[in-house]
């Protein structure tokens, strides 16, 4: 399941979309461990076919559930330590999402806009959209949070076609 190489100083990675493509310029001084996972993640493929589950304008996009169960079950409780926060969310900047101290795992969120007040809460991003954040902006909010975590996990993409069809995603990941 995880790998756990180190990911380069710098390093960029390309998001090809259902809307387009953007760009992401990780710096991993700004997240060791944030920018080694997220470094793995897409190295393994894990992001192909992943939804952009949770558009909130103004706000944020968040995605990292894969649209296969048994990937979801197997990274579902392979926790991070937390990062110190040392840049902030500002738009553009991407982050772990987390449910407390020491529980990212593979969701990630991209902001949207000014998000200052993540920074107090331990949301330590790690990189930042250096092209297509226009791509970004067009992803499909219609459905705001409205799928629930709990069954994307557990039910996958085939819950998300049948109830959410116009949602986003990611066709392919890499690092470039």
């Amino acid at each position: 399941m995880a790998q756990n190489d180190q990911a380069p100083e710098t390093y960029r990675a390309r998001f090809e979309t259902t809307k387009g493509s953007f760009t992401v310029e990780v710096t991993r001084a700004w997240a060791p461990l944030g920018a080694d996972r997220f470094y793995n993640l897409i190295k393994s493929g894990f992001y192909d076919g992943a939804r952009f589950f949770r558009v909130l304008p103004g706000f944020v996009v968040q995605f990292g559930i894969p649209g296969d169960p048994a990937l979801a079950r197997q990274w579902r409780s392979a926790n991070i330590a937390d990062d110190p926060v040392t840049q902030t969310n500002a738009p553009g900047s991407i982050t772990f999402a987390t449910a407390g101290p020491n529980t990212r795992t593979t969701q990630v969120f991209i902001n949207l806009g000014k998000n200052a007040g993540l920074d107090r809460q331990g949301f330590a991003p790690f990189g930042r959209v250096t092209e297509g954040m226009d791509i970004v902006g067009k992803l499909y909010s219609g459905y705001a949070e409205g799928a629930d975590q709990g069954r994307i996990q557990s039910e996958g993409n085939k819950y998300l076609e049948s109830g959410f069809p116009k949602m986003d995603y990611i066709k392919k990941a890499e690092v470039a």
